[in-house]
Order: structure tokens, then C-alpha cells, then sequence
């Protein structure tokens, strides 16, 4: 598998959390590809990685580029050096992580591709470089929040999963009030 550099005509498909001090490059989004899938390639900084999670919709296959990226699969850790991937099926409780003290590279594919998650990924950014995130990366609007959580069909796990009902209700709202529409025109990218 080749990997694309981290400049040239991709760099205007790259967005970055300085919060999270993540990069992604957007290098196949579902339309693109016929909704078969969705492709980024990621830079995870040491020690950063997601709780766990699971999604309803699509799979994602990661697969390490360079250092090492760790996956929880449901109860297992898997540590993918260069080269080794892993799928979590949808609906598979998972995270990924970064558990070393050097950066991270690696790929994920959606499948099948999923523009809610891409505009995520847009706002989520978007909204770290504008300052409103806390230091975890989390929004600090707990609308925005609920709108994140609703689009990317995230669902939560483990404890977290009794917020997944107010969560949702907030994401709905945020559709009503407007929030989810000063969102999109702020922070997504057309490509």
C-alpha cells in the first residue's frame, strides 16, 4: 500500500485538531467513491486516542502507516505495527489509541463510506482551532456536542451509554435551533 505525502494536492484535504495535535487527510470521501467507503489517512499524537464506541452504520478497517496503533476490539488490544490492519464490524465495541511516546500514522476505511462522519471530522476540527473544545477535544456547547454525536452515529459504551439518549435529544435540537446549520456553513469544506 502506498501512502500519500503529507503535502502536495491533498493538502487542501487536510484539517487539523491542535487540541488533540491530530492531522487528517481526507483521500477518498464517500461520493468520491460511489459510497463504497470513506478513506483518511490520520497522524495521532502520543497517548491520544477515542473512548470506546461503536457504530450502527459501517465498519472501519485501520490500518498502520507508521508507529504503532492500538485497537480495543471489544475486550482484546491489538497493537498494529506498519503494515497490519484490523477491521471493527459495525456495531463492534472499539477505540483506537495511540499507547507509545512517538506520533502515529494510519489509515481508515468506512465502509460503506459515510459523509456524516466526514463532516465530523470537519467540525470537531474546526471547532478545536476556534478555541471551543475543552482540552480533551470535547465541544464545549453541548448542542454542538448532541449534533456531533447524532451525525457521526457514534454510540457510546460503557457508562458513557446513558448519555446516549440525551445526546441524541441535544443533536435534535441542534437541528431545530439552527446550531447544525451555522455548523455546516462555518466548517465544511467542499471538495
Amino acid at each position: 500500500m502506498t501512502t500519500p505525502p503529507r503535502s502536495g494536492p491533498l493538502v487542501g484535504r487536510t484539517i487539523v485538531n491542535p487540541v488533540l495535535k491530530e492531522e487528517t487527510i481526507f483521500l477518498e470521501i464517500s461520493r468520491e467513491s460511489g459510497g463504497r467507503h470513506t478513506l483518511v489517512d490520520v497522524l495521532l499524537a502520543p497517548e491520544a486516542g477515542t473512548p470506546m464506541h461503536y457504530h450502527t452504520d459501517f465498519s472501519e478497517e485501520f490500518t498502520c502507516l507508521e508507529g504503532e496503533l492500538s485497537i480495543k476490539l471489544n475486550k482484546k488490544i491489538i497493537r498494529l505495527k506498519r503494515g497490519e490492519s484490523i477491521i471493527a464490524p459495525a456495531r463492534s465495541k472499539h477505540r483506537f489509541f495511540n499507547q507509545s511516546r512517538a506520533p502515529c500514522r494510519f489509515q481508515c476505511r468506512f465502509t460503506p463510506g459515510f459523509p456524516g462522519f466526514e463532516q465530523t471530522l470537519q467540525i470537531s476540527y474546526g471547532l478545536a482551532r476556534d478555541g471551543k473544545t475543552t482540552a480533551q477535544g470535547t465541544p464545549k456547547n453541548p448542542y454542538v456536542l448532541g449534533y456531533l454525536v447524532l451525525i457521526s452515529e457514534t454510540r457510546m459504551s460503557g457508562w458513557l451509554a446513558f448519555l446516549q439518549p440525551l445526546l441524541n435529544w441535544l443533536g435534535r435540537q441542534a437541528l431545530k435551533n439552527g446550531v447544525a446549520a451555522e455548523l455546516q456553513r462555518r466548517y465544511l469544506a467542499v471538495w
